[in-house]
């Protein structure tokens, strides 16, 4: 039985002849086989020729690509295919020594187009992984990633959570393989945090940030540090470990704020320097002076997609201005956008119409990109979601 195809108009087959794995609804002319949400589907030029295969989406982005290489992309059908890109996955965190890191047990094991299996994002937790798809045809092929993963990796449990990722809903977040632990432990840069799968926001943790999080620890010694949007932690535990004399966590969730401050706790004792807060960030540094020397910004995405680009850089573009406003003299801010609408320059340009507003002298120091667990296809520049700037501000 032959499958659904997507025929190309012509002339479009020009982004997916540089292998670009996001196929748009305006560059098809016709569909043969009314192929529905989640079916893999052959892509054709508008002459017949085959380009490539993927799953098929019902939105702006109409196919996913699996491959340009090879039409057997079927895991019922060619289970090999999803042996080797898990495979590959695998061996390329273990030529980066991830699962060498003497005190890090945590890191993303699949990061999406970045290594070739568009819509799932896989990370591992100290011997539990969490799957979480963002397309129907990858939550399907969970039952064999469940059992390739479980082969090539020593695993207590693995986790679907892509109850609030995947479109349409309909799903809900549950183990899906081995034993069931409600909150699990994990190490990363030598400190212990706890981890609510269920609860938790992304996969239970923003794993993205791992070096970034290092990087506060070393600015940090004998400092006062404000981590704003501080979810439940990882930058304040950044801090503390490098020897911050005070570390202010500031988030809008109570649970998060609660977790929070039993991995602070869990780390430093009772006595720590720390004190998390619940507010709402813009409004709480209203009320801060000039007492802080590290402001960390690391908020939501605040444009979901391109319609909502312009809002969300007003948003970012607010609450930079009042943490330059208020930062010490010399003072270091590090500042962040995951959202993927949001280019580095766009990112930059806000930054900038931030400082010239505060009226503050702003050096960039530097880029602060995802860690190298999260690679970038080069085909796929869009990939790069998350940008960050360390700032100087005067």
């Amino acid at each position: 039985m032959q499958r659904p195809q997507l025929i190309l108009a012509p002339g479009k087959e020009k982004a997916v002849l540089r292998r670009h794995p996001w196929i748009f609804s305006g560059a098809v002319r016709k569909r043969i086989g009314a192929p529905k949400e989640g079916d893999i589907v052959d892509v054709l030029s508008a002459s017949g020729e085959w380009l490539a295969a993927g799953h098929f989406q019902d939105e702006s982005i109409i196919c996913k690509v699996l491959s340009f290489d090879t039409p057997d992309v079927d895991p019922v059908s060619h289970p090999e295919f999803w042996a080797e890109r898990v495979r590959q996955a695998v061996a390329y965190r273990r030529r980066l020594g991830f699962f060498d890191m003497p005190d890090t047990n945590v890191f993303r094991l699949v990061h999406a187009e970045g290594d070739y299996l568009p819509g799932l994002v896989a990370d591992y937790y100290n011997g539990v992984l969490v799957l979480q798809a963002h397309s129907v045809g990858m939550h399907r092929t969970f039952p064999l990633l469940a059992e390739l993963f479980a082969k090539e990796l020593q695993l207590s449990s693995i986790f679907d959570k892509s109850s609030s990722t995947l479109p349409g809903g309909g799903v809900d977040d549950r183990y899906i393989w081995g034993e069931e632990p409600q909150e699990w432990e994990i190490c990363e840069d030598g400190n212990r945090l706890l981890i609510n799968f269920f609860e938790g926001q992304k996969t239970g943790f923003f794993v993205d940030q791992r070096e970034n999080r290092h990087l506060v620890g070393t600015l940090s010694p004998q400092r006062r540090v404000l981590n704003c949007f501080g979810y439940t932690g990882g930058f304040s535990l950044g801090a503390l470990r490098g020897g911050a004399s005070y570390v202010e966590t500031v988030d809008i969730s109570k649970k998060a704020i609660a977790l929070c401050n039993r991995n602070v706790e869990l780390n430093f004792g009772p006595s720590a320097p720390h004190k998390g807060v619940v507010a709402d960030v813009l409004q709480y540094l209203d009320t801060v002076s000039d007492q802080f020397d590290v402001i960390i910004l690391d908020p939501p995405a605040f444009a979901k997609n391109h319609r909502s680009l312009q809002q969300g850089l007003k948003g970012y573009r607010n609450i930079n201005q009042k943490a330059m406003e208020k930062i010490r003299p010399g003072g270091l801010l590090l500042t962040f956008s995951c959202s993927q609408a949001v280019s580095r320059d766009d990112f930059q340009t806000m930054c900038f119409t931030a400082a010239a507003n505060a009226h503050r002298k702003v050096r960039i120091v530097r880029q602060l990109p995802h860690a190298m667990d999260h690679p970038v296809s080069i085909y796929h520049p869009e990939g790069e979601y998350l940008k960050g700037l360390l700032l100087y501000v005067e």
